[in-house]
């Protein structure tokens, strides 16, 4: 199914650009592959979480959690398979964690302050496919990243949800591991790639 649909995107592609070169239509199949993997990955996700009946819950951490991975980055898993069965276990096992769990204001205050000292010290961590070589885009990603985890833990001590409230810390936690060199090492993955991107150019 996955080939049929890229290959005739791809075929479409070509026939109305026939002026682009390999290495751009190399760069457009990895786009649409990864369009692919995710509106799939979505749609396998909705349904098990509308038959646990955590749809809403869902959605709410899945957003919550990417307002903060968006300017801090982290890993990629290297197959769609492990991709799969990750976001499966983050974004159906923790909402319902988030929803039952109860956690008193001093421990996600002081939960809170060490993911973000862990966010400011280790944010934004590339991959070797997206290297963040540009000094100035690197301090402009930590900025916001640490400013946005201040606010989740300032916004989980006074907001009486209390599942919002501990989306909100336990996405902190859960991104303070992603951008760890330690999980890189463990997943025998590259860390600071824009390094590596310099010494090889």
């Amino acid at each position: 199914m996955r080939d049929v649909i890229i290959n005739n995107s791809l075929s479409f592609i070509k026939k109305n650009n026939p002026d682009f070169s390999n290495e751009k239509l190399a760069e457009i199949e990895y786009g649409l592959v990864s369009i692919y993997l995710l509106i799939s990955k979505l749609i396998i996700i909705i349904i098990l979480a509308y038959i646990l009946g955590i749809v809403k819950e869902m959605l709410i951490f899945s957003c919550l959690y990417n307002v903060i991975r968006i300017p801090s980055f982290g890993l990629h898993a290297t197959k769609s398979w492990i991709c799969l069965l990750v976001s499966s276990i983050m974004f159906l096992g923790l909402p319902i964690l988030c929803k039952y769990i109860v956690i008193i204001p001093i421990i996600k205050f002081i939960l809170g302050m060490i993911v973000t000292l862990f966010i400011f010290k280790n944010s934004p961590a590339d991959t070797h496919k997206r290297p963040i070589v540009s000094p100035m885009r690197r301090k402009v990603f930590k900025t916001i990243s640490t400013i946005i985890s201040i606010i989740f833990v300032i916004v989980s001590l006074y907001i009486k949800n209390n599942f919002i409230s501990n989306s909100l810390i336990i996405s902190l936690v859960l991104q303070s591991l992603f951008i760890s060199p330690t999980v890189y090492k463990i997943f025998k993955l590259p860390y600071n790639n824009y390094k590596n991107y310099n010494l090889e150019n």
